[in-house]
């Protein structure tokens, strides 16, 4: 007796969807950054990215601001 599997059904029907930023390469975001937000450190000269919680997450070393991050005044 032969047993036949058949694996023809599409993986994608099984997966949760997420939202997509594209076109790829178009260097531009849809939409803001949730619950982040940065400010420009002046003695620095750079901007720093905070979290949600209000602690630091991160510098931007290259100059300019983040992407996507709203700033704060």
């Amino acid at each position: 007796m032969k047993v036949r599997l058949s694996f023809k059904l599409s993986f994608r029907q099984n997966l949760i969807i997420m939202a997509k930023n594209k076109p790829i390469g178009d260097n531009a975001r849809k939409g803001a950054v949730r619950n982040r937000s940065q400010v420009f450190n002046p003695k620095t000269k750079l901007f720093v990215k905070r979290g949600p919680n209000g602690q630091f997450v991160d510098v931007k070393t290259s100059g300019g601001k983040f992407k996507g991050v709203r700033t704060e005044k």
